[in-house]
C-alpha cells in the first residue's frame, strides 16, 4: 500500500520550533506518532493533523508577471481612501479595495519582526483614522499577509510581492 505525502509548509522555523516547544513541554511524556503528527500541524497553524490532510495541495503564488494589467480604477478608488499621510481614512465599500487597502498596511509593517496582538493593534492604530483596528488586524491574518500563532500571541508580516494593483496603489499612497 503506497503511503501519501503530506508537505508541511511554515513562513518562519523560528516560531514553528517555538510553538512546537511550548507544546511539547506542556506534554506529560513522549507524545504518541498522532499526538505529534498534530502537534506540528499547530505549530504550522493548523488546527491539528486532520485539518492539515484535508487543505488541498498548495503552494506559493508563483510572482505576477509584469505584464499583469493594473486596475487604474480600483486604484483611483483605493487611493482616496487614505490622506497625504498615507493614513486610511475610511474603510472602503468594495471588498476589492479592501484589500489593495490592506497591501498598503502591509507595506507599512516593518518585516522580520514579531508583534505582540497589542502591538500590532497600536501599530495598526496609528495608520488609519476610521477606528476599527481590530477588523484591519483579523483581515490581514485572514487573507495572508500577516502570520499569527494560533493564541494570537506573536504577529509578522509575511513577505511576498504584492500583485500588480496592490503594488500601483502602495506607489501612490506612498508618493502622496
Amino acid at each position: 500500500m503506497s503511503r501519501t505525502t503530506i508537505a508541511l509548509q511554515t513562513q518562519d522555523l523560528s516560531t514553528f520550533a517555538k510553538a512546537l516547544r511550548a507544546q511539547l513541554v506542556n506534554h506529560e511524556g513522549v507524545p504518541g506518532h498522532v499526538e505529534l503528527l498534530n502537534m506540528l500541524a499547530r505549530s504550522a497553524g493548523h488546527r491539528n493533523f486532520q485539518h492539515l490532510r484535508a487543505e488541498p495541495e498548495s503552494s506559493p503564488a508563483p510572482p505576477q508577471a509584469a505584464s499583469d494589467p493594473v486596475d487604474r480604477k480600483a486604484v483611483e478608488r483605493t487611493v482616496r481612501c487614505f490622506d497625504a499621510a498615507g493614513h486610511l481614512l475610511r474603510w472602503p465599500a468594495r471588498r476589492g479595495d479592501q484589500i489593495l487597502a490592506l497591501w498598503v498596511l502591509w507595506s507599512k509593517i516593518p518585516p522580520r519582526q514579531e508583534y505582540s496582538e497589542q502591538e500590532i493593534s497600536r501599530l495598526l492604530q496609528g495608520l488609519h483614522h476610521f477606528g476599527d483596528h481590530a477588523i484591519l488586524r483579523r483581515d490581514l491574518f485572514g487573507i495572508g499577509l500577516v502570520f499569527r500563532t494560533d493564541d494570537c500571541r506573536v504577529y509578522r508580516r509575511i513577505e511576498q510581492a504584492p500583485p500588480a494593483t496592490a503594488a500601483a496603489v502602495i506607489g501612490q499612497v506612498a508618493h502622496a
